[in-house]
Parts: C-alpha cells; sequence; structure tokens
C-alpha cells in the first residue's frame, strides 16, 4: 500500500516527520532496502533471500514476535484468580484535543484511570490492587476513538501485604459509579493543564486556547456519561495470555483485514459495533486509509502499555511475591515461548522448495538506498 500510494500521499500534504519514519520503515520491511542474508537448503541446495525487518513498533508485520517476547514476561506475573476486564473511554468531543496534544492528553487518560481504580481498590477491597492497562486510539474503520483496556486481578493486596483480599468472581466495581470518577477525574486534570498552559491549540482548536471556549466544552462533556464497560471475567490466567497475544502489539489495523489494494483505494473488513457486530467492508480511497492510519501513530517514547499498582514495574518484584505468598501459590514457572511462536520459527527454517530441508544462512546482503518513489 505505501510502495503504491505513499509518494502520492507524500506529494499531497506536509507530512509530519514522525509520520514520514513510519511509513519509510513500513515500506522498507523485510525488503532489501534494509539488508539480510541469503539462505541456502541444506537438501536441495535452493537459494532465497531473507531480508531484514523494520522493527517499527506500528507495522503490522513485525509485532509476532515482540508480542511473544512479552508475553512470555507476563506468564511470570501471571496470579490464580480470576481476571477482569475494563474499558475507560472519553468522549468524541475530546478528539481534536488528543490529535493536537497526544502526549498530554494520553498521560491524562491514563493518570485518570490509574487514580480511579486504586481509589476503588482501596475504598471497596481495602487494599492495593494492580492492573494493566492498553492504550487503543482507534475503531474499526481507523477513526479516532480514544480508550484503555485494563486487565485486573480479581482481588487487592492488604496494605500490609500479609492478606489476599479477593473479589467476587463475576463483579469488581460497579461500572456507573466508575464512569461518574473518572469523569471527574479526568476532566480536572485537564482544567489544571490548561490552566498552566500545558496544552497547545492549532486548527479546529484554537478557539479553546480561550477560557470560555474551554470551559463550554468542559461544560458540555461533563454532561455526557462516559463510557466505562466491563467486559466478562476471564475464565482463567492461561485464556488472559491469549486474548493479551491478540490485543497489545498493534496498531490500528491487522494486514489479514485488507481485503483489497487496487485503482487508488483500499477495502477492508471491520465489525459494525451498531449493528450486532456485523462483518462488513469499507473502501476508502488509499490517501484517506493512510492518513486514517498515520492519525495512531504515538510520539516517540510514549508508552502504550503501563503497569500500575502492584504490577507497577518499580514494586512488581516484591508485591508479587507478597501476592503468591498470600494466595498460597507456587513460585511462577519458566517462562517458554508460546507453541505458536515455536512453530512460526520452526516453519521459517524449512526450505520454501522441497519443503523438508533446513535453510542456513551462508551470506549477508548489504541494504541498498532506499526510493521514495
Amino acid at each position: 500500500m505505501f510502495r503504491l500510494y505513499g509518494e502520492r500521499y507524500r506529494q499531497s500534504r506536509k507530512v509530519p516527520a514522525a509520520h514520514l519514519k513510519v511509513m519509510r520503515a513500513i515500506q522498507s520491511c523485510r525488503t532489501e532496502v534494509l539488508g539480510g542474508h541469503v539462505q541456502k537448503c541444506a537438501s536441495c541446495g535452493a537459494e532465497h533471500p531473507a531480508f531484514n525487518s523494520c522493527r517499527n513498533r506500528n507495522c503490522p508485520k513485525c509485532g509476532s514476535s515482540a508480542t511473544d517476547r512479552w508475553l512470555q514476561r507476563r506468564q511470570q506475573e501471571l496470579l490464580p484468580t480470576g481476571y477482569f476486564h475494563l474499558v475507560f473511554t472519553v468522549p468524541h468531543e475530546l478528539n481534536p484535543l488528543f490529535l493536537v496534544n497526544p502526549r498530554a492528553l494520553i498521560s491524562i487518560l491514563f493518570k485518570a484511570v490509574s487514580e480511579t481504580l486504586s481509589d476503588f481498590g482501596r475504598t471497596h477491597l481495602h487494599g492495593r490492587i494492580g492492573f494493566l492497562g492498553v492504550l487503543h486510539t482507534w475503531d474499526q474503520t481507523l477513526g479516532s476513538h480514544f480508550h484503555i483496556h485494563c486487565l485486573i486481578p480479581g482481588g487487592a493486596l492488604s496494605f500490609d501485604g500479609s492478606r489476599w483480599i479477593a473479589a467476587r468472581s463475576n463483579f469488581l466495581f460497579h461500572v456507573r459509579a466508575l464512569s461518574i470518577v473518572f469523569r471527574g477525574k479526568f476532566l480536572d486534570f485537564l482544567a489544571a493543564a490548561h490552566g498552566r498552559g500545558k496544552l497547545v491549540f492549532h486548527g479546529s482548536t484554537a478557539p479553546l486556547a480561550k477560557s470560555g471556549p474551554f470551559q463550554q466544552l468542559l461544560s458540555t462533556v461533563r454532561k455526557k456519561k462516559w463510557g466505562v464497560y466491563a467486559k466478562r471475567p476471564f475464565a482463567s490466567p492461561e485464556i488472559v495470555l491469549a486474548y493479551l497475544g491478540r490485543y497489545t502489539h498493534r496498531t490500528a489495523i491487522s494486514n489479514h483485514r485488507i481485503l483489497a489494494v487496487e485503482q487508488g483505494s483500499i477495502t477492508f473488513s471491520y465489525r459494525d459495533r451498531k449493528d450486532s457486530g456485523q462483518q462488513k467492508a469499507m473502501t476508502l480511497d488509499a490517501g484517506e486509509f493512510i492518513r486514517r492510519f498515520l492519525l495512531h501513530v504515538l510520539p516517540s517514547g510514549l508508552m502504550r502499555i503501563r503497569h500500575f499498582g502492584f504490577l507497577a514495574n518499580r514494586a512488581k518484584a516484591d508485591q508479587l511475591a507478597c501476592c503468591r505468598q498470600a494466595l498460597q501459590a507456587p513460585p511462577p514457572e519458566p517462562a517458554v515461548p508460546s507453541p505458536a511462536f515455536l512453530a512460526w520459527i520452526e516453519n521459517s527454517k524449512r526450505c520454501p522448495t522441497c519443503h523438508t530441508g533446513t535453510l542456513i544462512p551462508v551470506r549477508t546482503l548489504a541494504p541498498v538506498r532506499w526510493n521514495s518513489s
């Protein structure tokens, strides 16, 4: 897609440097541009080039190995308890502010979610909860839809670290109460950032630089019901891992959803949430598709996956040990690659010519100069 229509897109508008970098990485991924090596079959002698991957976090082809490495680390953190899945969503009226202030607004979003859940853990479970937050910025048609998926073990660690306080098996917190507190915290943090001059305004958001229009926006979204959605609890920790493997390391759309790239248009599949989740197809002009995809490129260094409570990076080693002791759970087993990843590795070593021999690297391939056209 980028190879066919990327140059026309770059010439038709001013593209930010961060977006150009992503386009170049994806366009070059696993091509001669990045170099690689030649593999020779030990059985039939056939030679096959294997080009390097770009390893850009927005590339749909480079997520599988990163996902498996990440899952191996998460495997060490699973607790023998039920897990809950909550989704926190902000109203679409705030999308323009997110798009011009992604770093500030996403930080506010994570802070509002983490403080809301931590407060409920303290007041309802009387302990410290732990949870994982995954930011998504898209909907099924690649539009802007800022929300955080939270995966939460069903209980809390007492503040003295001696007891595990279990939640009910089918209920964690009341979502209506969560949404009210979440809304209040987010808007308070947003108003404070505006008051300190931490936000920028341009394009359609330019009028919001003044206090009057900004306060009117806050008043409008404060009257709305903010979406906090509780999905069915996970049946086991193993199912949590299977879910995470599908859901964490991807940006906007996976390759398998792209149905056709032809005549200047992109056709892709999506689930229509307004029509009982029916599978449908949408066709967009290539330029519009690229524009929508690049909307979800995050600023450099901004983390999309974050850990909180007793799963926070600075505390998890000691806190998880306390959780396991309180749950009378054995130490975690050594992390191992998933069967799917091992199968992928094994298949990548098999000769595509004879289908039986093993490919062996015999020489390197130097990178060639990238050609934007």
